[in-house]
């Protein structure tokens, strides 16, 4: 079972801030442990914004081992984007961001998402209307995705 959560209208006042709520999220959750947030800022601090997968999108995460309860996925959407000083990607408004206990999971987390981001989950997202929607069309690209190897 995936623990899924939403945040909307998030006001950060740069990416390392929009990183940290979109993690939070989990944390809140109960998926993540407390540091997981910074482990994620950790992330792009040491690996750069690799995690700018699309226009205006961060797939924020970092390893099991540093937070990772259960598996969980959680959207932000941020009041007005910011940039993270990726060349082509960059300004991000809309942040998934994912947690997993172990390495198999986190393989096939990975893989539920990048699924779904094929399939058109960043413009159903965007076109959400408020938390609860966002919440939910998350919670349906996810539980969709169940059952697919």
């Amino acid at each position: 079972m995936t623990a899924v959560g939403a945040s909307d209208g998030v006001t950060a006042a740069d990416w390392r801030e929009a990183v940290r709520a979109a993690a939070g999220v989990l944390v809140g959750l109960g998926a993540a442990g407390p540091g997981y947030p910074d482990a994620c800022v950790g992330v792009v601090e040491s690996s750069g914004p690799y995690i700018v997968m699309a226009k205006g999108l961060a797939l924020v995460h970092a390893r099991p081992e540093e937070g990772g309860l259960a598996v969980g996925v959680g959207v932000t959407r941020l009041a007005a984007p910011v940039d993270f000083g990726h060349p082509d990607n960059d300004p991000v408004d809309l942040l998934l961001a994912f947690c997993t206990p172990d390495a198999d999971s986190h393989v096939a987390a990975l893989s539920t998402l990048a699924r779904q981001l094929l399939a058109g989950l960043a413009d159903r997202l965007r076109a959400a209307p408020d938390q609860d929607a966002l919440g939910e069309v998350l919670r349906q690209a996810v539980a969709g995705d169940q059952g697919r190897a």
